[in-house]
Formats: structure tokens, sequence, C-alpha cells
């Protein structure tokens, strides 16, 4: 009689296993970016003096990795395990954790395009704000950088900017070297150079010649709305593909919890 109680319910072996082998790959992930992240921190002695987390004025990149990790991480392990070992509160936490991810990513973007302007004026504030400590961590550099070069842009809204940064700025009590001058990464790149010239910046926005011979003059907040508008319909598609992602993911935990408990209330 029990043989025929459990073909009438039966956990979903295709549901089960599928679940486990996306989680634990996101798992893994997550053990990797947390990795990154720690080992960031390490080589820059925040892990022995914890407290020089609050001393950097700007943004520290090492938080995408110790934030994006440490979700993957919960969620990977959650989904895993709840589906490993048929434990429906670890899957009903998974749901909703994803759940919460999709309602707060669906908010931003909601946010983001009804109120531009205040995103933009957000966008600005942000920039200056780590302009203003670009030399103060390396990791936040090489993003500043990587992010001038890659939308030939300079500063938020203009070379000008970069007059927030005391090793930048053109006043007179300015002993840096650096002084009215740029970072290379603003610099407009001479294809026949091999070799990046890392001081091509220095002095630029003292010269009463055009910039524009030798730096970008767009800011990157214009750049990256131009970006933006020519690139909507892949960005649309990552933000749908990932959203679906998300939806299917739900409704299979929430399919894998009502074949468990299907099966626990047939004994």
């Amino acid at each position: 009689m029990s043989g025929k109680q459990f073909k009438g319910h039966e956990v979903s072996c295709c549901i089960k296993y599928f679940i486990f082998g996306f989680n634990i790959i996101f798992w893994l992930l997550g053990v990797a970016f947390l990795g990154i992240g720690l080992w960031a921190w390490n080589e820059k002695g925040v892990l022995s003096n914890i407290s020089s987390i609050t001393d950097l004025g700007g943004f520290d990149p090492v938080w995408l990795f110790l934030v994006t990790g440490g979700v993957m991480f919960i969620l990977g392990f959650a989904g895993c395990i709840g589906a490993l070992r048929e434990n429906t509160f670890l899957l009903k936490f998974f749901s909703v954790f994803l759940g919460i991810i999709f309602f707060l990513e669906l908010t931003a973007g909601v946010l983001a395009f009804t109120f531009k302007d205040w995103i933009k004026d957000q966008l600005n504030f942000f920039i200056n704000n780590n302009i203003r400590a670009y030399r103060d961590d390396i990791d936040l550099q090489n993003l500043i950088d990587f992010t001038q070069e890659y939308w030939d842009c300079c500063g938020a809204f203009g070379a000008d900017d970069w007059n927030l940064n005391i090793y930048f700025n053109c006043t007179d009590t300015n002993p840096s070297r650096e002084k009215c001058g740029v970072p290379f990464s603003c610099c407009t790149k001479d294809p026949a150079e091999d070799v990046i010239n890392t001081q091509c910046g220095y002095d630029v926005r003292a010269k009463t010649v055009s910039q524009k011979t030798y730096i970008h003059v767009k800011g990157c907040v214009p750049q990256f709305e131009k970006w933006l508008q020519d690139n909507l319909t892949v960005v649309a598609g990552i933000f749908i593909g990932v959203a679906l992602l998300q939806i299917f993911g739900i409704c299979l935990a929430q399919n894998l919890v009502s074949d468990i408990e299907a099966v626990r209330a047939s004994w």
C-alpha cells in the first residue's frame, strides 16, 4: 500500500538536481568573489586594521566583490542545500530572497526612468566625490582610469572637475607636479605609441591651446548617457534576461517545495 502512495506523489528529480546543479555553480562563484574581495583587502592592510574601512573618502571597488559575492554565496547555499536535502525552509528562503532582489531591481529601474535628472545629479556627485579620493586607493584609481579610457571622457562633466583633487587643482598653493593636469586616462591615445605615457596629462589645463588636442574634453556623465542610448537594446535585453532567470528560479523552487510537501503529506 505504501508503494502506491509514493507513486502518486514523487519529488521531481529533474527539478531537484537542476536547482542543485545551478546553485552549486552560483555558490562557488560567490566563494570566488568573496575570496577576491578579502584578498584585495588583505593586500591593502584593511583586514589588519578594520577601522581603515571608513578612512577612504571615495568608493572602494572591493565592496562590489564582497556584496555581490555575499549575495551569491547566500543564495547559492540556500538553493543548493535546500534542493539536495529537500529542505523546504531553505527553498522558501531562496525564493523569498530572490523575489526581494527582483523587486529591488524593478523598483530601481522604475525610479531611474522616472527621476532621470536626480539620477544624473547623484552620478555627478558620486564621480566628483571619487575624484577627490583618486590617489587614496589604488583600486579606486584603476576603476576611474578604466572608466575614463573606456568612455573617452574626463571628469564628471569635463576636465576642470579635476580641480577637486588636491594633486591636480590649479591653485597657487599646490606644490604637486600634477598641478593643473589630469590623469593619463584622460589623454587622447596615439595609435603609434606602444607604451602608455603616464605623464601626458601634466599641465594640460594650463596650456592656452585647445585641450582637445591632448585630452578628452567630454565628461563621463554625458558619455555614459550616450553609451546607454546607443546600447539601450542590449542593456534592456540583459535586464529582461536576468529578470526571467530570477522568475524561473522562483517558480522552480516553489514547484519543488510543493512536491516535497505533497510527498510528506502522503506519508
